[in-house]
């Protein structure tokens, strides 16, 4: 295939194959039983991995088992916990606080809308697509480092493209009805194959659609 011109269309396709044979049923590798869990494990993620995250998440989740005793738990105690992730001291006041809001605005329940989501600290567009596609299963593509990292290899956004220009040309590359696959896929993508150093270029399938590869090549 080297050298041929292919269309979008079928670039896409053979993008869509691969990713559904490397990841035929991707799952979110955060770990959480409840809704609120899961918007603090992502909102805790920046910056870090999920294993980190769920390590921590293990411990503050054992200690304070309902939102109230999130709520009224010490900064200190948040601080120590959290602090492997880096950042800790304003994750941990961003988390008491998310405790807070969910308790004393909505009844303990993580909202199911997009702009209550992300008028509380530490929760940006990405965090409430990933809360909302895969708590409350709407279609969404969040853009993070390593879906921002692919679509730019692949062609599939432009290299000075923000996360927002990235999602909507996402968005508009693939069928709404498999965009939180998608997502999943390419983050997954990103994380084992096509990683930030030392991406495993000679295995993969997409080489010849990916520019960092064709610059070395």
């Amino acid at each position: 295939m080297t050298g041929l011109k292919i269309t979008k269309k079928k670039k896409v396709a053979w993008i869509e194959d691969y990713l559904d044979t490397l990841f035929p049923h991707p799952k979110c590798e955060l770990n959480y039983q409840k809704d609120y869990e899961l918007l603090i494990a992502v909102m805790l993620s920046a910056q870090t991995t999920d294993k980190s995250v769920n390590l921590v998440t293990k411990v503050l989740f054992e200690r304070y088992q309902t939102l109230e005793e999130l709520k009224n738990a010490p900064l200190e105690d948040i601080m120590t916990i959290v602090h492997p992730l880096g950042t800790y001291h304003r994750k941990a006041v961003y988390l008491l606080e998310i405790a807070r809001i969910l308790v004393e605005k909505y009844d303990g329940k993580v909202p199911c809308d997009r702009n209550a989501l992300e008028q509380m600290p530490g929760v940006g567009r990405k965090v409430a697509n990933v809360v909302l596609s895969e708590w409350f299963h709407f279609p969404n593509i969040a853009v993070d480092t390593h879906v921002d990292r692919v679509s730019k290899r692949l062609g599939l956004a432009k290299e000075n493209d923000s996360v927002l220009e990235v999602e909507k040309k996402l968005q508009k590359t693939f069928l709404p009805e498999n965009w939180s696959k998608r997502h999943l896929q390419l983050v997954l993508f990103g994380r084992y194959h096509c990683k930030s150093q030392k991406p495993l270029c000679k295995e993969c399938e997409l080489k010849e659609f990916c520019k960092a590869y064709q610059s070395k090549n």
